[in-house]
């Protein structure tokens, strides 16, 4: 486990599909989302990184695995049973990074990043199509929560 990974202990473990001591979160972000899933009677079952979908990076021109942060079983508010599949990112790292006064190196390395990802989501998103599923990529905005550059849990 890296220093940056903590285990998140579900209420209502057999909920979780997987195995339920083993689920690892290396945000806030991530914890949120997760009391939240453990938590909501709208959530049928839910797993963390226990899938994977095959993608291919323009970074390095090879096939890669993405482990997405969650697959999700729920009941909408209409009553419709659904799958979804999550990413959780930092608001700042669902757009395409700019130059600005950053330096070179941060740079190159974020716009890396930013085409990893973006072949990631698309793959995602194709994979989900094809299974009637929903890809969604969730920020802080969307868990009303604040987040700055960072804040990331640390081990203590």
């Amino acid at each position: 486990m890296r220093d940056t990974e903590l285990r998140f202990k579900p209420r209502n473990p057999d909920k979780y599909k997987g195995n339920p001591a083993n689920i690892i979160y290396r945000s806030n972000l991530e914890l949120t989302l997760m009391r939240y899933l453990d938590t909501s009677p709208a959530i049928i079952w839910w797993r963390s990184e226990e899938f994977f979908i095959p993608y291919f990076s323009p970074v390095d021109s090879k096939p890669h695995r993405y482990f997405p942060d969650f697959h999700v079983r729920l009941k909408d508010k209409d009553g419709k049973i659904k799958e979804v599949v999550i990413e959780i990112k930092p608001d700042i790292q669902t757009r395409e990074p700019i130059k600005g006064n950053k330096k070179e190196k941060t740079y190159i390395r974020e716009v890396i990043e930013w085409g990893r990802n973006q072949a990631k989501w698309e793959a995602a998103q194709r994979y989900c199509d094809n299974l009637g599923w929903e890809f969604q990529i969730v920020t802080e905005k969307d868990l009303g929560i604040p987040y700055k550059n960072g804040n990331k849990t640390r081990k203590r």
